[in-house]
């Protein structure tokens, strides 16, 4: 049997999210029932709440940087047990059989995985992410979050995190590596931190220079504005692997000139719109253009013992719900340093 629970949501594509309830499943044989503590606004949030990646389902309630306890398990879960410290970041299933989910890699999942909200699960229902009180999930894409770790500042770590530790440890970034990380917001941020942390020398790159200070306090090694046209040539050939975290279009012929021979531009940032490229860009020097999407389950339990032993929570500003809304709209002006954290206590 369903329960209702208190929720923000997304009537319609573009239109203000709203307080209302959404319906939750019952507690199955391999589920867990998690109370929100907190969640973390994404921009990927605003993208699907105006359709910028295609048409949305609604009413969409956003959400995937979620952290809570779990109060209630199934009589067959063997992992959690009430009272559990847990997150949900991007999805909530897979296929289970493909030859993706089988290597870890759940979020490249053959069938496609199922989205944390916005999408339909395989009993056919929408799904519901994080702006609510409560979340039903399968034990086996629930993460445990370290005692080491703020519930509150380890809610961002569910996206931004995963999504920036997932491309820097696929390409070795570390000791002799030269890292530089485009934009400095809720994705780039982390990217500072955990790069630093796994010991690369670390570059920000961002249009002005106005959050140097910030960058330096990250851990960025140097600091360069975009904005200015003799970075790209000052810069060029400097970098082992260049992550960009933003979602407007790079011009990434420009971006791949500040590779090193055999180097890495990964894009984990996605724009509305489609970007070109010059094949020279790439054949010249052996570079690589690649894309990360998140990480597996395996692999986002190992980032969150990672940040942990490190001590590396999201920078947050917390709010509560009532003011999403006014926070959707500071994300898009970059207004934020550097992740809105929703108090899920507000929501009822």
């Amino acid at each position: 049997m369903t329960t209702n629970v208190p929720a923000y949501a997304v009537p319609a594509a573009n239109a203000p999210l709203e307080r209302t309830t959404v319906p939750r499943r019952a507690v199955g044989e391999h589920d867990v029932l998690i109370e929100i503590k907190y969640a973390g606004i994404c921009h990927s949030d605003i993208h699907q709440a105006r359709d910028g990646w295609g048409e949305g389902i609604f009413p969409m309630v956003p959400g995937h940087e979620i952290a809570g306890i779990v109060t209630e398990v199934g009589p067959g879960v063997t992992k959690y047990a009430a009272g559990d410290r847990v997150g949900v970041g991007c999805f909530v299933d897979s296929c289970r059989r493909c030859a993706y989910c089988r290597q870890g890699l759940e979020q490249y999942c053959a069938e496609g995985m199922t989205g944390t909200y916005n999408a339909l699960g395989r009993d056919g229902e929408p799904t519901y992410g994080g702006y609510s009180t409560h979340i039903v999930v399968d034990e086996n894409y629930t993460v445990r979050i370290p005692d080491g770790l703020g519930l509150d500042v380890a809610a961002p770590l569910l996206c931004a995190g995963i999504t920036l530790y997932s491309p820097l440890a696929h390409w070795n970034a570390g000791p002799g590596k030269s890292v530089a990380i485009v934009g400095l917001g809720g994705l780039g941020h982390m990217g500072v931190k955990i790069a630093h942390a796994m010991g690369a020398e670390v570059t920000v790159l961002s249009q002005t220079l106005r959050k140097e200070a910030d960058g330096r306090r990250l851990g960025a090694d140097h600091f360069h504005a975009t904005g200015d046209p003799e970075t790209f040539t000052k810069l060029a050939g400097t970098f082992d692997l260049v992550v960009s975290t933003v979602s407007a279009p790079l011009d990434l012929d420009a971006y791949l000139g500040l590779l090193r021979t055999g180097g890495t531009l990964v894009n984990v940032g996605a724009p509305e719109e489609p970007v070109s490229l010059n094949l020279f860009s790439v054949i010249g020097g052996r570079k690589t253009l690649a894309g990360s999407m998140i990480g597996g389950i395996a692999e986002t339990q190992e980032m969150l013992d990672f940040c942990a032993e490190y001590g590396l929570g999201a920078e947050i500003e917390l709010i509560d719900a009532d003011r999403i809304n006014e926070a959707y709209e500071r994300v898009l002006r970059s207004d934020v340093r550097y992740r809105f954290v929703i108090d899920a206590s507000t929501i009822r």
